[in-house]
């Protein structure tokens, strides 16, 4: 498979090696009946229309791209950033929420249930039923709503229902586990909204696709192609859509993991949530729990299309630890006035410790996706630097 077939509507959801659909028998007909909505409405000029109307007037887009003049002359390099952090509820996730949440509304569905770590997809998904005039079921693990307090308020606030979840490690992993069973429960009347390139299929393009708008809209806005393009990656969905833009261009992909969830760089072929990738596993095949000072970022997984892309070397994945996460984060916010989430900080941090070295040499251009913004880590942030 080239690079650009593993772009297109995967074959039985595979992307090489990995994908594919492995759910309950009660799923298969609900996954089943998802991927044929959706191909009618991703051939459906109404569709296409309703949704462009809502990323503009509603979402904000398109989202700037800026130059990082300090930080560019700092290090030797031209750096441009990718400002999703500037969309409506703070980061991309709206971008596949308000597609999927038009997708369940053509479906017939009158409830979302979503599964959120640093609580942006929570919001959004919150944000997105209140519009659209729908119930909001969002599982969080009970850990990550402790360190991430914001959001929970704030979906509490926009009218959802927030269920902490006790089981295991408190975080992303257990609140998948804990919503694809309050699908099972619920698959007549409620759309699974999930929020990342993983899941069974049609999740991992279905969500690709309505995230490849920041590629191709930070493609069409930077004056000179970049030799590299970076982001943050856990499940992956902001870079699988920023590398969308540019699979088909010399550009390096780079994305950046958290050292203690790097599923990519550490794991190795196994099967969770309904899908085939790279996994963190003992050597009994059970999933170890990551570990991430940023909630978006701890999960034991990542996309089957990164994967992929990873496999056959289209797309390289690095890790950066959470303090020099934190200290990225601090220097872009003083060079340039940004406050960005901690997980767009791995993508600002590796750019740091490679910039005038042969990984990313003097007088490169890179293209940096911002994934949202920081507020929500304030907390977390304040209790790491005091």
């Amino acid at each position: 498979m080239t690079v650009l077939e593993s772009m297109a509507p995967p074959t039985g959801g595979r992307f090489g090696d990995f994908g594919g659909r492995y759910v309950p028998e009660s799923l298969v007909p609900a996954c089943a009946a998802l991927e044929t909505a959706f191909r009618e409405a991703w051939a459906d000029a109404t569709f296409h229309e309703r949704l462009a109307e809502l990323r503009s007037v509603y979402a904000g887009r398109p989202t700037a791209l800026t130059p990082a003049t300090t930080l560019s002359a700092d290090l030797g390099i031209t750096l441009m950033l990718k400002r999703e952090d500037l969309a409506h509820t703070g980061s991309h996730k709206i971008n596949n929420v308000l597609g999927q949440a038009l997708l369940a509304q053509r479906m017939g569905k009158t409830r979302l249930i979503a599964e959120t770590g640093a609580g942006q997809h929570g919001v959004a998904t919150a944000t997105a039923a209140a519009l659209f005039g729908m119930r909001a079921t969002i599982y969080m693990g009970e850990r990550d709503m402790a360190r991430q307090r914001l959001n929970v308020f704030r979906m509490e606030l926009l009218g959802a229902e927030v269920i902490p979840v006790t089981a295991g490690s408190r975080t992303l992993k257990d609140a998948t586990n804990e919503a694809m069973r309050g699908w099972v429960a619920a698959v007549e009347e409620a759309h699974f909204c999930l929020g990342s390139t993983a899941g069974p299929h049609p999740y991992p393009w279905l969500v690709r696709q309505f995230q490849r708008v920041i590629g191709e809209e930070a493609r069409a806005q930077a004056a000179v192609q970049p030799d590299v393009v970076v982001a943050c990656v856990g499940g992956g969905s902001n870079a699988a859509g920023t590398f969308a833009g540019f699979a088909d261009t010399r550009a390096r992909l780079v994305g950046v993991e958290a050292a203690g969830g790097a599923a990519m760089t550490h794991g190795r072929p196994g099967i969770v949530h309904g899908y085939r990738s790279m996994l963190l596993q003992d050597d009994q095949g059970q999933i170890l729990e990551a570990e991430s000072i940023s909630a978006g970022l701890d999960y034991p997984g990542i996309g089957p299309e990164h994967a992929h892309l990873g496999a056959t070397g289209r797309a390289e994945y690095a890790t950066v630890t959470d303090d020099e996460a934190v200290a990225a984060l601090g220097r872009l916010a003083r060079a340039e006035g940004i406050i960005c989430a901690l997980e767009s900080a791995h993508a600002v941090a590796w750019v740091l410790r490679a910039a005038g070295t042969p990984e990313l040499p003097a007088g490169s251009t890179v293209l940096l996706t911002l994934s949202g913004r920081g507020d929500k880590d304030m907390a977390t942030l304040a209790g790491v630097t005091e």
